[in-house]
């Protein structure tokens, strides 16, 4: 589903991502996890051109999105193909990005309507039934002023399942809210999971790291240090630099 190879990403002097590849296949929930400042955002964000990388490539369900020539020079395909290639994949942020003038079932079909061009009667019961998964059919004309944390957040997932992504990228969805509210979103998550829908987040917590995540990975100083099943990484991590950093969480 998702193929990145050597992707490198430099901001001014800072070089970000060193050199990062990772292939997900279809149904995997790949956790990312490390330090602030090792990458992880950043890596989510270059995957669907949020951040333009340097060098690499990145394939998303066998088609390329970007790649590097035999020169070293960074190719992108054109704006309107990387936008169609890039739709396969829902993006929930740290900060929700609901728009605030929309109530919740116009920020759900915003997307799909100007950019899918549906119609509103073929997109409205679409976003109703996301509503009722995520638990807030009751809020649909609520604006985000009006919500939780929590439901915020819930609301940002199910607008990015209403565009019908085959691939969701989390960037730490709960790292924002309170613990209360955290426990809201990762159960909407773990739904995700248990549907099989292709997942990478990028996320503090463990607890959902070990029990729903298919493959850990562990990033530090812009690579991946290690990777592995959740049963092995946790009671046995190899790399001294993970078991430095497992320690800390307690």
């Amino acid at each position: 589903m998702i193929s990145a190879r050597n992707l490198h990403k430099r901001f001014g002097e800072h070089e970000v991502l060193k050199g990062v590849s990772l292939e997900i296949g279809k149904g995997e929930v790949v956790a990312v996890i490390g330090p602030s400042g090792s990458g992880k955002s950043t890596f989510l964000r270059c995957l669907n051109q949020l951040e333009r990388i340097d060098r690499g490539e990145i394939v998303i369900e066998g088609e390329t999105l970007v790649s590097t020539d035999a020169a070293g020079t960074c190719r992108y395909v054109a704006d309107k193909e990387a936008r169609r290639i890039c739709a396969k994949m829902g993006m929930v942020f740290q900060h929700f990005n609901l728009f605030p003038h929309l109530s919740v079932l116009d920020n759900l079909i915003e997307a799909p309507m100007t950019v899918k061009g549906m119609s509103r009667d073929a997109i409205v019961p679409v976003a109703e039934e996301l509503l009722r998964k995520v638990g807030l059919f009751a809020k649909c004309s609520a604006y985000p002023s009006q919500l939780s944390g929590g439901q915020k957040q819930r609301v940002a997932i199910a607008r990015a399942l209403a565009m019908a992504p085959d691939i969701m990228l989390f960037d730490e969805p709960t790292s924002a809210l309170d613990p209360e509210l955290t426990v809201e979103v990762l159960r909407t998550m773990r739904q995700l999971a248990e549907e099989h829908m292709t997942m990478l987040v990028v996320t503090h917590e463990m607890g959902f790291a070990r029990d729903v995540s298919t493959r850990v990975i562990f990033m530090d100083g812009g690579d991946i240090v290690e990777s592995g099943a959740p049963a092995t990484f946790f009671a046995a991590p190899s790399h001294p630099r993970t078991r430095a950093f497992l320690s800390h969480l307690g």
